[in-house]
């Protein structure tokens, strides 16, 4: 359906579902940041002071425009919708026109100042290009596609924040290590479809552009640059061709507003050279606005990832939650129709996901988006030391504030911490059995708040006669199958409670009445009135 939609495209989309407000009168660029942050739709601002671009800012910050920029009638499925990109991808093609070359500025043209790139949070260390899709090759691994910020340092120059381990930080390094330059090329202003897809950590060798291409139904085009060896997204509103320098991870850079709600601290990162900028005659830049617009895309790739590994350990799974609070990024909470010993495996498995950092599995009773019934099953289901895991010195995202201040440029390490709140084997089910009231399907109290009175049962409660014939009869009843004290004065409902309770009461005044290990009402000397021996007189 929309196959062919490009940025654009979208943008009007938005605009006909009220989503997307225009701002036509000047707005000074430092405002930006703070009205986006304010506002309950998308802005396009037109009129930048001291710009002839304008800005378009928080296209996906809500899960309603995530799901709709995946052509989605609703946020969870998005995360269906990359799987069908993941397993269908679709190779990107090749064209020579293209519409991100309508400009080219070349070597002393290129002027990252005249683009309007906003500043965000009050610490920033400087305007960061937020929504570039990044494409890289390595001479062994070919492409690779993802997302990186850079921080605007001279008129052509950038750095890249790339800390975390990741398949481009691996190019760059093996770049470094053979002393060349990494040619990247930086597509700005282009359909979340390429967004999605170039967010999703594949596996060296796999091109994110194929699995974008599944996810939008088509091939994603591309155009080869200009400057550079390398493709780039051809309707894309900018295209940056540039170089990772081989500097190493010795510039700093930052501070930055991140995923994390918090302020990010001083990253030390290679240095980028702009060798070419093209576009759009009349561009759009586009400012993607941290946090949301990074979380409502990047929590559907953990759950791909979480169910990938799941399916891989042989789990089956209920359903899945990445949570807001864990930053979309790293909390997770599974409810799985567990085997013996699954709670466990199932959290082995999740651990492995990207960077989920704590995990807790739930049984399939348990809904997953619900904060109290999670932590209720970890107050009733969980013992510490039997059923909580933590590894130790595993890899780390720098993002973590958590973690131990480290050297610049090296990865850190920290815990992962399972929960298994599912019922341990060998614990009877029963124990785990909810409160339910009796009659919850007819008795509504909307309907007593209208007039509604209940009629009064044939047998009064305390009549003697009638009291014994309902103790022979309740009797009779036991006799065959043990039966809870609500069963019975359900099955006597056209007696007055008041009687079944007397006539229950002479049966165990006659000392004929028992209750079996669950509880229920049995005749004392039937088979269902043996106990557990711990219970024996």
């Amino acid at each position: 359906m929309y196959e062919k939609e490009d940025f654009r495209g979208f943008l009007d989309r938005l605009r006909k579902e009220k989503e997307l407000i225009d701002i036509k009168q000047p707005v000074d660029i430092r405002h930006i940041a703070t009205l986006v942050d304010q506002s309950e739709s998308a802005l396009y601002f037109h009129d930048v002071i001291g710009y002839d671009m304008p800005v378009v800012s928080g296209i996906i910050r809500t899960s309603r425009r995530a799901a709709l920029s995946m052509g989605c009638s609703g946020f969870p499925e998005i995360e269906f919708k990359l799987q069908q990109g993941i397993d269908h991808p679709i190779s990107p093609k090749y064209v020579e026109a293209a519409g991100c070359k309508e400009v080219i500025e070349l070597d002393d043209q290129v002027d990252l100042f005249r683009l309007p790139i906003p500043m965000s949070s009050i610490y920033d260390g400087g305007p960061m290009i937020t929504a570039g899709v990044v494409i890289a090759r390595d001479p062994e691994h070919g492409l690779n596609s993802g997302m990186y910020r850079f921080m605007v340092k001279e008129k052509n120059l950038t750095g890249i924040d790339i800390v975390t381990p990741n398949n481009m930080r691996l190019f760059a390094q093996r770049a470094l290590e053979a002393g060349r330059p990494c040619p990247i090329s930086i597509s700005i202003g282009t359909h979340p479809f390429e967004i999605m897809g170039s967010g999703f950590r594949a596996p060296l060798g796999v091109d994110e552009m194929g699995i974008a291409g599944g996810i939008r139904g088509a091939p994603v085009e591309l155009t080869q640059c200009e400057t550079i060896d390398m493709p780039c997204i051809a309707d894309a509103e900018i295209v940056l061709e540039a170089e990772i320098l081989p500097t190493g991870w010795t510039h700093p850079e930052g501070r930055f507003g991140e995923f994390t709600r918090l302020m990010g601290g001083l990253h030390w990162n290679p240095l980028v050279k702009v060798k070419a900028i093209t576009r759009r005659r009349n561009a759009i830049y586009y400012a993607l606005h941290m946090p949301w617009e990074n979380t409502w895309l990047a929590a559907p790739t953990r759950y791909t990832s979480i169910r990938r590994a799941m399916k891989s350990a042989g789990i089956q799974v209920k359903d899945i939650n990445v949570t807001l609070g864990g930053c979309g990024f790293w909390h997770a909470v599974i409810s799985i129709k567990k085997q013996a010993g699954e709670g466990k495996n199932a959290l082995l498995a999740a651990l492995t996901a990207q960077d989920m950092k704590h995990v807790v599995v739930v049984d399939d009773d348990i809904d997953v988006h619900s904060a109290m019934d999670v932590e209720w099953a970890i107050a009733t289901r969980v013992q510490g030391d039997q059923d909580i895991i933590i590894i130790p010195g595993a890899r780390a995202k720098p993002l973590d504030p958590s973690l131990a201040v480290t050297p610049p440029g090296v990865v850190p390490t920290g815990a992962k911490v399972g929960i298994d709140a599912t019922i341990g084997e060998g614990i009877p089910r029963e124990r785990f059995e909810r409160i339910a009231y009796a009659y919850a399907d007819r008795a509504k109290i909307a309907d007593y708040v209208k007039g509604k009175s209940d009629g009064r049962p044939k047998t009064a409660g305390q009549k003697e006669s009638a009291v014994e014939q309902l103790a022979k009869e309740i009797t009779r009843l036991i006799e065959t199958e043990p039966k809870y004290y609500q069963e019975i004065a359900q099955h006597f409902g056209d007696h007055e409670f008041q009687a079944v309770a007397r006539a229950l009461g002479q049966l165990h005044t006659d000392g004929k009445l028992w209750q079996d290990a669950r509880g229920r009402l049995c005749l004392r000397g039937s088979s269902f009135a043996a106990r557990p021996p711990a219970m024996a007189d």
